[in-house]
């Protein structure tokens, strides 16, 4: 999801002004409309949606005017594929908790990868992550919620601040147990917040410690999701387009 999508129209499709396009993905659990801008009369573009797994969909670009019946202008088929950041975003949820692999994870912290790789993984691992159904019961702090704040350990938050991840740090503050992991030491006695000060972080150690802190300036070329039900509404501000997304 949240790649740009550009259509271009024939001749005969080059309409007046107040004509409005959209496109509807329907897939087998999950349909997901979303608005278009026009680049040119040509040119329309808009916002691939996140979508709930992989699989071929059908689209239907459709034309809307005032007063006139809603048109199917055009069919075509669609196909959401798994890749290398949808992998470790689900390997991270699946992991969340689990200590062997989250030590395993530090492996990453010992190549410490270019700024520019580490911003690319952050925006494209936060962006997966949202787009991830998680389980109703699922806690950064992982599923035995029994485990004292005073017992040492590892946890999803030390794996995103270490790396300075910025995006997936605000995502998973977001989370339940999120708040909570900020003091919880690992073996080595850091904390995130801890973690953030000593390595030079300061954006994420403000975002960490500054009470009401907001959503980071580098998300606002992504987008913003209200929920209600079994529909949500995402607006990307990027381009201004609307995505609606609907479980059938």
């Amino acid at each position: 999801g949240d790649s740009v999508i550009t259509v271009q129209l024939t001749e005969d499709d080059k309409v007046e002004d107040d004509v409005v396009f959209y496109l509807v993905f329907t897939g087998s659990t999950v349909q997901h409309c979303t608005s278009t801008r026009k680049i040119n009369p040509g040119s329309l573009e808009t916002i691939s949606p996140g979508h709930d797994c992989c699989e071929t969909v059908k689209v239907a670009l459709c034309a809307s005017r005032e007063g006139h019946p809603v048109l199917v202008v055009a069919e075509e088929s669609f196909q959401f594929v798994q890749d290398e950041a949808y992998d470790a975003a689900q390997f991270l949820a699946t992991c969340a908790g689990n200590q062997q692999a989250l030590n395993f994870t530090r492996f990453l912290d010992r190549s410490r990868p270019p700024a520019a790789d580490v911003d690319f993984l952050d925006e494209k691992v936060a962006l997966a992550f949202r787009h991830l159904k998680l389980p109703a019961e699922w806690n950064v702090l992982g599923a035995d919620q029994s485990l004292s704040e005073n017992i040492p350990r590892e946890t999803l938050m030390h794996f995103a601040v270490r790396l300075g991840l910025l995006r997936l740090t605000w995502f998973l503050l977001q989370q339940p147990g999120g708040r909570g992991a900020l003091s919880i030491h690992n073996n080595e006695g850091a904390t995130p917040v801890s973690l953030a000060l000593e390595r030079g972080y300061q954006k994420l150690h403000q975002l960490l410690t500054e009470e009401g802190a907001r959503e980071p300036d580098s998300w606002s070329t992504l987008s913003h999701t209200v929920h209600s039900g079994d529909y949500s509404v995402k607006h990307h501000r990027g381009l201004d387009v609307y995505l609606l997304t609907a479980e059938a």
